[in-house]
């Protein structure tokens, strides 16, 4: 099919890249993320140019962050990006005259995770991406599944607690606000002010109180053995596992991989997260239970993947 270009839209950054079949990045292009969403739009077209120079391009793949149909053609719903109905694949081949598909980020993260990663080798696996928020994606059969409609792996957004936290999706109780970057800073928080004598070390990272404590201060600070650092882990573990207890009944899959911003942390989350899914796994003393791995390509995985996805035929047809 030959080369393709990935893009991955980030909070401050839009990045492109041209991708070869064998996965490889062989060049990349940066621009500023715009705050508008026609300027998005714009943006994604100049970062692909900047990144094409050079090289005989055949297709684009978009990883966008939010509810894409089944079409791979527009965004029905961004959380963070005032995307409505966008049309976007229609507004970006207009730009840079060549086809292009729109593709959800954490699908695209996934696919590459398991064309060209941690997943290889593998036919059934789930990807879980642990950030800010929880996101995933589902490979069975050797095919990314994406519903009906196109929009499912919305993992981040099962309710895991009914009548729980307040979401940002408008729900309450969804899994994100169990597992994720935010809920471990915030469970750091609330052990930090309930015994601050057990996190001498992590408050002294930040400004000294429980409210300047950040994700990279947890880290370092749980690395060093502080009680409530190490705590918060496994706190955040012990959702994550049971979450991915209740996918394995759902899917059966040989494989997690965890991605995202929390998987650079190793098995400092992995070795508490498999023992919690170990843990609630029902019938898991007699029945094989899936591998929970790291993911391998980090914030590289999105932009490959799209890339990737680029040369896939249409899933609808």
């Amino acid at each position: 099919m030959g080369l393709t270009i990935g893009v991955d839209i980030g909070g401050t950054k839009i990045a492109a890249g041209v991708v070869d079949e064998e996965g490889t990045i062989l060049s990349t292009f940066k621009v500023p993320t715009p705050s508008t969403p026609e300027a998005i739009v714009d943006a994604i077209a100049s970062a692909v140019e900047g990144a094409r120079a050079g090289h005989e391009i055949v297709g684009v793949g978009i990883g966008a962050a939010g509810y894409v149909n089944r079409q791979r053609s527009t965004v029905y719903f961004a959380p963070n990006i005032d995307w409505r109905h966008e049309t976007l694949k229609e507004k970006v081949e207009g730009r840079v005259g060549l086809p292009v598909v729109v593709e959800n980020d954490a699908n695209a993260a996934a696919w590459g995770e398991y064309k060209f990663g941690a997943g290889k080798g593998h036919r059934n696996v789930i990807c879980i991406t642990l950030g800010t928020g929880l996101g995933g994606g589902i490979i069975i059969g050797n095919k990314l599944r994406r519903g009906h409609f196109g929009v499912a792996a919305e993992f981040g957004h099962i309710r895991m607690v009914p009548d729980g936290l307040l979401c940002g999706c408008g729900s309450q109780g969804c899994w994100e606000q169990y597992a994720s970057g935010s809920a471990l800073v915030r469970y750091a928080k609330q052990r930090a002010n309930a015994t601050p004598e057990n996190a001498e070390l992590l408050l002294s990272l930040g400004d000294g109180t429980p409210d300047g404590i950040e994700g990279k201060h947890i880290s370092m600070a749980a690395r060093q053995g502080d009680l409530v650092a190490v705590d918060s882990y496994r706190e955040l573990a012990r959702w994550a596992g049971a979450g991915l207890a209740d996918l394995a009944s759902l899917f059966d899959p040989s494989a997690f991989i965890i991605g995202g911003g929390l998987s650079d942390e190793g098995e400092l989350v992995l070795d508490p997260i498999r023992k919690s899914y170990k843990r609630w796994l029902v019938g898991g003393n007699w029945r094989p239970q899936a591998e929970v791995i790291a993911a391998q390509l980090g914030n590289k995985a999105g932009l490959v993947g799209a890339a990737d996805l680029a040369r896939e035929p249409d899933p609808v047809m």
